[in-house]
């Protein structure tokens, strides 16, 4: 089993002291750590090693990123564009709102290839259902 915590905070060790270490946006990949990075609903997702950079604070980022603010994509994004955005990819959508689609983020190619120092790509899969909370918005439908 593999685990992609973010936002949270951990005790560890670095530079010799006990140090509470909050990753937002980012997941652990400390040397030989496991861990998953996903992109957006209709891309692929990573399962990884952490190789242990110090300067990243044995850090990864813990997804795709955003291109566009959840304000933004509220009104920007057609919610009859994602819905057949998520056709064409086979994606069978839980939840899930404008906020969070596929749209509103970076190409998770572009992103694992900044950061191969700080991680191994051991595999990947493409998702087909995705769950999410929701926010109210249309692309629930």
């Amino acid at each position: 089993m593999v685990e992609n915590h973010h936002n949270f905070a951990w005790k560890e060790i670095h530079g010799g002291r006990e140090v509470i270490v909050h990753r937002k946006g980012a997941t652990p990949a400390g040397k030989g750590v496991l861990g998953v990075i996903p992109g957006s609903m209709t891309a692929p997702g990573f399962i990884v090693r952490g190789t242990g950079v110090v300067e990243s604070i044995s850090s990864a980022s813990h997804g795709a990123g955003r291109t566009m603010s959840r304000t933004r994509a509220k009104e920007m994004i057609d919610p009859a564009q994602v819905k057949q955005h998520l056709q064409q990819h086979g994606i069978d959508l839980i939840g899930g709102g404008l906020d969070e689609a596929p749209m509103a983020y970076k190409d998770i190619a572009t992103v694992m290839n900044s950061q191969r120092e700080l991680v191994e790509i051991i595999g990947s899969f493409t998702p087909k259902v995705v769950r999410m909370c929701g926010d109210g918005s249309a692309a629930e439908d």
